[in-house]
């Protein structure tokens, strides 16, 4: 397998591992990886929290950020997929403001991976214009760091889905899938890697893909989903590790989260 070279190993101007590095030093020059500029109108529009000012939203993302970073470091774990009980929870949009509050940490990296190849959103939500993805490295061995995009937030990086794969069930837990994971994770301790699920109830994406990340996130949508739905969703992940239940489109504003 070619080495998959991304903007952490390029263009960070010193080494976050060093532990005597300053905490706030993680300065990322994008010279290789392609800087999208933002549509601020549009990332409202999609509720992306960088285009908000402070609020109780806001918040609740960085307190989701702080409980799973925490969990997560106990673990020593550093790959998360989030996925849902069904369609139109926010699994999508959860993924992308949980990276982006990742990324608001000085001392960390994000890269949010969507592995969505029946409904992706990812590039959508943040405004991207891509024609090639995740997909094109499993299909075509495209070089993972040309389709490495930086949405115009600082030590936050994407990598697209790419064109729909119908073998995605397959190709998410292939030999080269399997490899590519294990690759991002061991780059470096400050990055965290998120990979944005179909919902684990209509597709076996998920479940398929749970075994090769450290921990789940499973995704319900306050007062809709029901609870033998959540019922079938916990049991179907009774053998991972799952980081927690994110309770989206709460009232207040505001995001709950039971881990």
């Amino acid at each position: 397998m070619n080495s998959i070279q991304t903007f952490a190993e390029k263009d960070q101007l010193s080494n976050p591992d060093d532990p005597s590095m300053n905490r706030n030093a993680l300065n990322i020059a994008y010279s290789q990886t392609r800087v999208h500029n933002p549509n601020e109108t549009l990332l409202k529009e999609n509720r992306i929290i960088s285009a908000f000012p402070h609020g109780k939203w806001l918040e609740s993302y960085r307190m989701l950020r702080t409980r799973c970073l925490q969990s997560m470091d106990a673990m020593e774990w550093k790959t998360l997929a989030i996925t849902s009980t069904s369609g139109n929870s926010g699994n999508s949009l959860t993924a992308a403001n949980l990276a982006i509050s990742i990324a608001m940490e000085l001392d960390r990296t994000a890269l949010l991976v969507d592995a969505n190849f029946q409904n992706p959103r990812i590039d959508s939500l943040f405004g991207i214009q891509t024609k090639t993805g995740l997909s094109d490295y499993l299909l075509h061995d495209t070089e993972i760091n040309t389709m490495l995009i930086n949405p115009g937030i600082e030590r936050l990086v994407v990598l697209p889905a790419g064109k729909p794969l119908f073998n995605s069930t397959e190709m998410l837990h292939s030999p080269k899938m399997v490899r590519l994971v294990k690759e991002l994770r061991s780059r470096y301790t400050s990055r965290i890697i998120i990979f944005d699920m179909p919902p684990i109830l209509s597709h076996d994406d998920a479940l398929g893909f749970s075994p090769y990340v450290d921990c789940v996130m499973l995704v319900i949508e306050d007062g809709r989903t029901k609870t033998d739905e959540l019922k079938h969703a916990a049991k179907l992940l009774k053998d991972t590790n799952l980081l927690g239940t994110v309770f989206n489109k709460a009232t207040d504003n505001k995001i709950g989260f039971n881990g």
